[in-house]
């Protein structure tokens, strides 16, 4: 069983929403990343995604469009980012997820990289521009290995498209609230209840709704009729706004453990 799948359990038998936090890994430096890490772990997340940055994103807004530049920028690889999630595992047993576009696996090369990720310890990968419809290769591999292939839906998902990702998708589904990009948003989209509650009726994995979640109010709003929330880009505009490391990892953690505890006030 997965740390994905034993965390997801644990959170049903004790009736709690899941939180997922997103970083981008690199930014501001990789050593950083590790601390950052530690904090949201300690803030009470029950999954870390970390981003791979990449110059060309498909979806990401431009709070985490400035985090993939500054990562760059500071030399990250997704080489070094699965030697980060080695030594993360020395001291955590927290999921982990990467996000990354196709390119950086495809020059990885798919096996290697599946190979070295499970090895170092990652336990999922969302590829949001590799649909199913062309992640034959990739999906067998991971498969193969264990690694959990997370696959998105979207407002504009057609029942049949939702049928086909609730039987390809590992771990859980991510549900995109919104169409556009990522972002910071005041309120949830209209029409997420309606659509999440049709996606449940046809899968048994969490559904989990992210884009746009960045308060309490929205977290605890979206956590009623979901499995729980993914957090983005609030979590990467407090790190660009925090030079001060030791000021950042409190910031942060404090900010994890007030949502955390929104979705617990839904109940």
């Amino acid at each position: 069983m997965s740390r994905i799948q034993k965390r997801f359990d644990w959170l049903k038998s004790n009736s709690e929403k899941a939180l997922v936090a997103f970083i981008t890994a690199g930014d501001p430096d990789l050593a950083s990343t590790k601390e950052l890490f530690s904090a949201i772990e300690e803030g009470g997340a029950d999954i870390i995604e970390l981003g791979v940055p990449f110059s060309d994103p498909l979806a990401d807004g431009p709070v985490i469009q400035a985090s993939s530049q500054r990562s760059l920028k500071s030399g990250t690889t997704l080489k070094k980012i699965i030697q980060l999630v080695r030594e993360i595992r020395q001291s955590s047993q927290l999921p982990l997820v990467l996000m990354t576009s196709f390119n950086p696996v495809f020059v990885y090369g798919q096996e290697a990289f599946v190979k070295d990720a499970v090895e170092a310890g990652v336990d999922g990968v969302i590829v949001p521009d590799l649909p199913p419809e062309e992640a034959g290769e990739f999906d067998a591999l991971a498969q193969a290995q264990g690694l959990d292939v997370i696959y998105l839906l979207a407002p504009t998902s057609t029942p049949d498209r939702i049928e086909m990702i609730s039987q390809k998708s590992r771990g859980f589904i991510y549900y995109i609230s919104l169409t556009g990009v990522t972002g910071v948003r005041r309120s949830l989209a209209q029409g997420v209840e309606e659509k999440v509650r049709r996606i449940k009726q046809a899968t048994a994995l969490p559904v989990l709704i992210g884009f746009g979640i960045s308060g309490t109010e929205q977290a605890k709003a979206a956590s009623g009729f979901s499995d729980g929330v993914i957090v983005g880009s609030a979590l990467v505009r407090m790190i660009e706004e925090n030079p001060d490391p030791a000021e950042r990892e409190e910031k942060l953690k404090v900010f994890v453990r007030k949502m955390k505890q929104a979705l617990q006030d839904s109940k």
